[in-house]
């Protein structure tokens, strides 16, 4: 196994964790914000090579998470729902401004590296501050388990027995490592779910978290996916190398934030 890639894991688990045990929605709210913007700019550095992003409105998009609990509940939904016609409205009126400077093209991936970023890390504190029987810090960890078990078994069972190419957009994961992948998850969130259900007096269903494991570790990869069919258009190995051994910010949370709406909507629909 890489060194570089061992040690970078073993120090920020314990800050993962440390974070997301301890941490308030206002925390989580931003040091998400921080993790947004470092993404955003990896993807204007990435997406540059071939075209222009309006970078002030893509920082200032992800910047607003850092704030997204001083708003009070009943606006949140409304300025949801309003916010993609009026980022449009924003984005369009700059090619009309600019005589043509900001081209459509510009626009599109401007909007894209919003919706991808913004978009999937705005359910991280959504979900950090759920209020039901169970509460959201219990629930994000169905997030991270599921990514985090579906990345470690897919790497371990990819390398050594992974023989079947699953696809050219990323030529060395494998049919194995993919099925291993789920598998992963649903192990390290039986065994989460059997722990809070012991020691919190909970009653979750394993059923149901065994059909969502399944659910999220095929979100996750796809969000895997998803990224580097982006550093294959762009031509890039990984967005930065903010993490040795690991890449950069959105190669490290590619699958977590993919994962994150589908978790949202999901846990708090059965839960």
């Amino acid at each position: 196994m890489n060194i570089k890639r061992f040690l970078t894991a073993v120090i920020g688990f314990p800050i993962v964790v440390l974070v997301f045990s301890f941490g308030n929605k206002y925390i989580i709210d931003i040091v998400t914000a921080i993790i947004a913007i470092i993404a955003i700019n990896e993807y204007i550095n990435c997406v540059s090579k071939k075209t222009k992003v309006i970078k002030w409105i893509s920082y200032l998009s992800v910047a607003c998470i850092s704030i997204i609990h001083l708003i009070p509940t009943d606006y949140i939904n409304i300025i949801l729902k309003f916010g993609m016609p009026t980022l449009l409205l924003i984005l369009f009126f700059h090619i009309i401004i600019s005589n043509m400077k900001i081209t459509f093209e510009n626009v599109a991936y401007t909007l894209l590296g919003i919706v991808y970023i913004f978009g999937f890390c705005v359910f991280i504190p959504l979900t950090y501050s759920i209020e039901g029987a169970v509460s959201g810090k219990i629930l994000i960890w169905y997030i991270i388990l599921s990514a985090w078990g579906t990345d470690i078994l897919a790497f371990l069972v990819g390398q050594k027995f992974g023989k079947t190419k699953f696809s050219k957009v990323s030529p060395n994961k494998s049919v194995e490592g993919c099925i291993a992948g789920v598998l992963g998850s649903i192990i390290v969130n039986m065994i989460f779910t059997l722990f809070i259900n012991y020691f919190f007096k909970l009653e979750i269903s394993y059923v149901f978290i065994g059909v969502i494991s399944v659910v999220l570790s095929i979100i996750g990869q796809i969000g895997d996916f998803a990224a580097s069919s982006i550093k294959r258009y762009f031509e890039v190995k990984d967005f930065s190398e903010l993490f040795p051994g690991h890449g950069g910010m959105i190669d490290r949370i590619d699958s977590v934030i993919f994962i994150a709406p589908f978790a949202y909507f999901l846990l708090t629909m059965f839960l």
